[in-house]
């Protein structure tokens, strides 16, 4: 009896033992099909890893499928909301079209305009297009050539007493923050020193109501803008002789992305060549103002 129980335990032993073998030789096989799946159609090293060759590589920054460009939403005519409620402007209309003759979409990005580095250093626009000064910035940014001169004046009620940049002794001048006017005045303290206050705003559609209500005597702006401000808003406002200073606009890409600025401005020299620069000026501000290719 006790040689029987003895066989019967023996017998079990050794059939599972065999079903452990046969289970181990089963995952080593499926381990070793699946790891062949995976490295299928790639070449490897002798460390058994994917070459460097075969690996993907991010993306060009030119070779993207859309064409993302910061502007200020309160800037007219350069950039701004329409009655309709889409983004529209001179910059803008120029932008879409040079996305068009690269074959990308055109993602119009309304900004902070005291936050447009950390836009552009993290990515989220592509380029800075909006009556952007390169005055000052010129080793900040990677520029386009410049397309358009600019001056930056002073505007006033067409009632006020003001008549010069003398008359602005005591007075309150706005300017918009961060803006090529306030970096003029900047360097002009013997005459910021004269003013009873120099004050900043958010954008220049504010300034000129705080013009018009008396809130403020007087506005350092663009003359670009300040033309388009004093057009559609009707005599209430007059520009004083003189200028703070002269500048050029340009696009400003991130520091170092000369691929997508080529791109740009191969596509810029293009459309002015074929009229298309002067059309939109002359659509906007009445003659082409532009200096592409001139």
């Amino acid at each position: 009896m006790k040689k029987k129980l003895l066989s019967l335990i023996v017998c079990a032993a050794l059939v599972f033992s065999l079903a452990g073998c046969n289970k181990d030789q089963t995952a080593a096989t499926t381990a070793g099909s699946a790891s062949e799946s995976t490295d299928a159609g790639k070449e490897t090293d002798a460390a058994g890893s994917v070459p460097e060759t075969d690996k993907p590589s991010a993306p060009d920054a030119g070779e993207t499928a859309t064409f993302t460009v910061g502007f200020d939403q309160e800037f007219p005519p350069m950039g701004f909301v329409g009655d309709d409620g889409k983004y529209i402007g001179f910059d803008l209309e120029l932008a879409e079209e040079v996305a068009n003759r690269l074959g990308k979409t055109f993602v119009p990005q309304p900004i902070n305009w005291g936050s447009k580095d950390m836009e552009l250093n993290a990515g989220t626009i592509d380029c800075i297009w909006n009556g952007f000064t390169m005055t000052g910035r010129e080793e900040d940014y990677t520029w386009s050539d410049p397309y358009m001169n600019n001056r930056q004046v002073v505007v006033v009620r067409s009632d006020s007493d003001i008549a010069s940049f003398d008359d602005l002794a005591g007075k309150i001048v706005e300017v918009q923050t961060d803006s090529s006017a306030e970096a003029a005045l900047a360097e002009m303290p013997e005459l910021t020193g004269t003013f009873s206050m120099l004050q900043t705003t958010p954008d220049y559609n504010a300034a000129f109501m705080d013009l018009e209500m008396g809130a403020v005597d007087a506005i350092a702006i663009d003359v670009v803008v300040a033309s388009y401000q004093i057009e559609q808003r009707g005599d209430g406002f007059k520009m004083l002789d003189g200028e703070l200073a002269s500048e050029k606009y340009g696009i400003g890409f991130k520091l170092g992305n000369e691929a997508l600025r080529d791109q740009v401005q191969a596509a810029l020299e293009e459309m002015a060549a074929d009229g298309t620069v002067a059309a939109i000026s002359e659509k906007w501000f009445g003659s082409d103002i532009t200096t592409i290719g001139k």
